[in-house]
């Protein structure tokens, strides 16, 4: 990942940690611009946290370089980094007060008394905590704990920001209130974070750059759009929402198209980004709800791209319905947006698929 439209805050230069025979992180590298959000995301166990730690300087990494706004800081102990990192249990003291705790690096700093309050009382306004800053910890909610948090590692204005599953213990409705709040005062202070979650919907919410991980290697890099529209294999394109896969062979390539054929019949599809021949296997990556679904007599352009179905289940949730559909031995799962105002098809109801022309592929 480069940096190319601005400066680059922090660069990550070939890291790789191993845990005895175990290797957590396997030479990873990548560049951030000043003033963006990265999300680390993958499944649980697949470096993003172990990553963050030695970003942070709490674990050493086994090789490779951490350079922090041109500064190599591999070696430096984490309280000499001009770093800041919210932990996943805020680690708050529960005997300091709201403003204490927000203070704290501060004392440590020596900073003056007055100079102390000025700042704690700027940070408090500007998380929305003014006023509670003679609580404790425990007189808060989750969210105004998180938001603590987040104040006592904003008051050191680290170059750069290291959020580690920040929102993990609040209930749904207050996670997405806080990666909201979280966004917006990243983008008004110019923030750079970054930020590791296991939650796909999360991590695409809030970043400008996504790193994809799986067993210790990035996998991926790119915005949120680029992940989800064009992963680069199964594990991305399954990782990130929901998916499904339709595998074929490459015929009759002419004029920037080709024939696919699979075992529905022969489909017509744009040529994908890579080099295709005749006679590749290749396999069609479509999400739920880029496929069209009608009743039989409704698709009647023979030029469509249409394989035949029958529902085996819907799903009911408010915004969407999702279909599951048979279609030959193979099940595709498809979403319709808005369903009160739609047809709702009904189990065992046959049925037809429509795909676009234009499709994401990937060589097999």
């Amino acid at each position: 990942m480069v940096a190319e439209n601005g400066a680059t805050i922090i660069e990550i230069q070939n890291i790789t940690k191993r845990f005895g025979r175990m290797t957590a992180v396997e030479n990873v590298s990548f560049s951030l611009e000043k003033g963006k959000l990265v999300t680390f995301v993958g499944p649980s166990g697949c470096g993003k946290t172990t990553l963050l730690r030695m970003i942070s300087g709490l674990t050493e990494p086994t090789q490779g370089k951490i350079i922090l706004d041109g500064e190599d800081i591999t070696k430096l102990r984490a309280n000499a980094r001009d770093t800041a990192m919210v932990f996943q249990n805020y680690a708050l003291f529960p005997h300091m007060t709201v403003a204490q705790n927000v203070g704290f690096g501060l004392q440590v700093m020596k900073k003056p008394k007055e100079e102390i309050k000025r700042e704690v009382a700027r940070i408090l306004e500007l998380v929305q905590l003014d006023g509670l800053g003679h609580r404790k910890p425990q007189q808060l909610s989750g969210g105004q704990q998180q938001r603590v948090a987040l104040a006592r590692a904003l008051s050191l204005h680290p170059k750069i920001l290291l959020l580690d599953e920040p929102l993990s213990n609040l209930d749904a409705n207050l996670r997405v209130m806080m990666r909201e709040e979280i966004r917006k005062l990243q983008k008004k202070l110019n923030l750079s974070i970054i930020f590791v979650t296991h939650d796909q919907e999360e991590a695409m919410s809030i970043s400008d750059i996504l790193v994809v991980m799986d067993k210790g290697v990035v996998k991926q890099v790119g915005s949120p759009i680029e992940i989800y529209q064009r992963p680069v294999d199964e594990f991305v394109a399954n990782f990130v929402g929901h998916i499904n896969f339709l595998s074929g062979k490459a015929a009759a390539i002419s004029g920037g198209r080709m024939t696919f054929r699979t075992e529905h019949g022969s489909l017509a599809f744009e040529l994908p980004e890579f080099d295709v021949s005749e006679g590749d296997r290749l396999k069609v990556v479509v999400r739920p709800e880029s496929i069209g679904i009608v009743r039989p007599g409704d698709s009647t352009n023979s030029d469509e791209n249409i394989i035949e179905g029958r529902i085996e289940s819907s799903m009911y949730i408010g915004s969407i319905i999702r279909y599951t559909v048979a279609a030959g031995d193979q099940i595709v799962y498809v979403d319709e947006s808005d369903p009160q105002y739609g047809r709702i098809f009904q189990e065992g109801e046959k049925i037809h698929l429509k795909l676009k022309k234009n499709i994401h592929m990937l060589k097999t």
